[in-house]
């Protein structure tokens, strides 16, 4: 069984270099060294306004890593254009308002899909994999077969608000949209949420899962514990 790979998102490295101008903290050079720290992939999430990350971040961080480059994002003209230019590993589809604070819901694969074939068959062109952030609903997940997608993400935010009540119930749609995505063919993986406290049972209970895109709770454990030991913990609760 395939490992499943942490892939650190650094929009908040971003975040704290905006709110101050500048070039402090320096934006590659975290990606840099995330890679020398033992990550297996750089997630970057570019919005409109670039309140984060900048499209020259992105265009910068690419030829800088060796480990596999996740951008996100919603495919408007600016961010298919961004895509095609750098060809990251992967690209991720979210279906998020340019205003959104953060990704709170996942793609309606029925209604949206001929956009997402259209969408999906661009990046394919230029051997891009690619993946679109969805819920567990079993309906979405089959029909997201039907868009020619690689994988799917998994958007975790309802398992990680349930886990400390009762995580078996937290993580049964989870378990079940697992299955779902092998019946039809569709790699997995995963993120929103996700955290020091509730990753490792989310890993041993989630057949398949390829990939976890983890940003906010690693680069805030990462002021406490220093981002070198922060990726060295998560990666060790991805050991199941």
């Amino acid at each position: 069984m395939e490992r499943t790979r942490l892939s650190v998102n650094i929009n908040k490295i971003a975040t704290l270099r905006n709110a101050r101008g500048g070039n402090i903290p320096d934006v590659l050079q975290a990606a840099i060294n995330c890679e020398r720290f033992g990550t297996e992939g750089i997630t970057v999430h570019p919005r409109p306004d670039e309140r984060h990350i900048k499209y020259s971040d992105v265009r910068a961080i690419k030829p800088a890593i060796e480990v596999e480059f996740n951008i996100e994002g919603y495919p408007n003209e600016k961010f298919i254009e961004l895509v095609l230019e750098v060809k990251p590993a992967q690209v991720t589809l979210v279906p998020d308002p340019p205003d959104a604070i953060t990704s709170n819901a996942g793609w309606d694969t029925v209604k949206n899909e001929g956009f997402l074939k259209d969408m999906i068959a661009r990046f394919h062109e230029d051997g891009i994999r690619t993946s679109i952030f969805i819920e567990t609903d079993e309906k979405m997940i089959r029909n997201a077969a039907k868009t020619g997608t690689d994988r799917i993400e998994l958007y975790t935010e309802a398992y990680a608000t349930g886990y400390h009540n009762n995580r078996e119930k937290a993580i049964a749609p989870f378990r079940e949209a697992a299955k779902v995505a092998g019946e039809v063919g569709l790699g997995l993986n995963a993120g929103h949420d996700l955290n020091l406290q509730n990753l490792n049972f989310f890993a041993r209970n989630i057949p398949g899962l390829l990939e976890v895109s983890i940003g906010h709770a690693l680069i805030s454990d990462a002021l406490y514990l220093g981002l070198g030991n922060a990726i060295q913990l998560y990666n060790r609760e991805l050991r199941v």
